[in-house]
């Protein structure tokens, strides 16, 4: 069976540190967890459970603290958590099952569904695959000062094995753009991944029209991720919606489709547009075409889950239900409820339907 070592980059994380390692008790042969300056009790809490617990001297360097954390681990494969990471006990017996089939496979790197938001269900709606666990070759393996990866490589399995994302405090919004900013100053060239993530910190902080220009420039970008792209493509749009563009708005959602089939996520930015304007018809276009994109589960890219049903169907029901369609807008409002069963708004239009038809 192949062993695995859990390497933890850590910082004033007693809020959620001990949670995450309890989860790892049940899956990780060798704990690592390096500590980068915290001032609570983080160390305190991980010296109950990890096998080493050393510090590294933060230089706003996200790799750097990876790459370090790795090089401490022994066993076969580095896996990686950060301290607000939950893995479900479902989870963790999947983990300890891929054990047997790493040692057989002897694959590279796993990639695994990392869930990043929740509905009040707990339901995922949002997630991707990231690489999770890697063959430990002791060499550094992580690049990027911020939003740091691993490249994929050699013998890539993909594996059903979800771990969750759940913060519990805020952290430093400015943070990320802070060292983009650095780099640039430095005279550092991004690369493609990098110029796409300086964009998307320049939308969150609503530099729209800085953003739109960094995404353009990320779009003509050789070696630019298709699906980063179709991301960048979604996002100029919000930014365009954001200055009171609308054709461009458009344009931005519609270049999307001149790079690869349509995606769920688009249609329905698509249906929100013409929704917003009161457009019944186009928007029920739009999200009708959303329900029957297929989800590309391992393509890698961002995965909004309600966008490949609930959300298609909740906002149809509305659709039809103005369009004067009572029967189909009935039917749509049944079928959100199979994704969303205590969902509010199926409850709401589920009323509204009742007393219109005593009416």
């Amino acid at each position: 069976m192949a062993t695995i070592s859990l390497c933890m980059i850590v910082k004033d994380e007693e809020l959620t540190l001990e949670r995450c390692l309890q989860c790892a008790k049940g899956f990780a042969d060798e704990i690592v967890v390096v500590d980068t300056g915290s001032v609570d009790r983080t160390k305190e809490i991980a010296e109950k459970y990890a096998d080493v617990v050393c510090d590294f001297q933060w230089c706003a360097d996200f790799a750097a603290a990876r790459n370090f954390s790795f090089s401490k681990a022994t066993k076969d494969y580095c896996m990686w958590l950060d301290a607000d990471d939950v893995v479900p006990e479902s989870e963790q017996k999947k983990i300890v099952a891929l054990k047997e089939k790493l040692e057989k496979t002897k694959a590279d790197v796993v990639m695994m569904p990392y869930d990043v938001a929740f509905d009040a269900g707990g339901k995922p709606t949002f997630s991707y695959f990231r690489e999770r666990i890697v063959k430990n070759t002791g060499r550094p393996l992580w690049e990027g000062r911020v939003h740091e990866v691993i490249t994929p490589y050699g013998n890539i399995l993909h594996e059903d094995i979800h771990v969750e994302h759940r913060k519990e405090k805020a952290y430093d919004t400015d943070r990320n753009l802070l060292i983009y900013e650095k780099m640039r100053a430095e005279g550092c060239v991004f690369s493609p991944r990098e110029q796409f993530y300086y964009a998307r910190e320049l939308y969150y902080h609503g530099r729209y029209g800085e953003a739109i220009d960094e995404f353009r420039v990320f779009m003509g970008r050789e070696g630019a991720w298709l699906e980063n792209k179709l991301e960048a493509c979604r996002q100029m749009a919000v930014c365009y919606g954001q200055l009171q563009k609308p054709q461009e708005q458009l344009e931005a959602l519609f270049y999307s489709f001149t790079l690869d089939l349509p995606r769920a996520e688009t249609c329905c930015d698509l249906g929100r547009y013409y929704f917003d304007r009161q457009a019944w018809r186009e928007a029920a276009f739009w999200y009708e075409t959303a329900l029957r994109v297929e989800k590309r589960k391992n393509g890698g890219g961002f995965i909004r889950e309600d966008c490949y049903g609930y959300l298609p169907c909740i906002q149809l029901c509305v659709c039809y239900d103005r369009l004067g369609r009572r029967e189909k807008a009935v039917s749509y409002n049944e079928m959100a409820a199979v994704f969303k069963p205590e969902d509010r708004a199926v409850a709401y239009n589920r009323a509204y339907f009742a007393n219109v038809s005593k009416a």
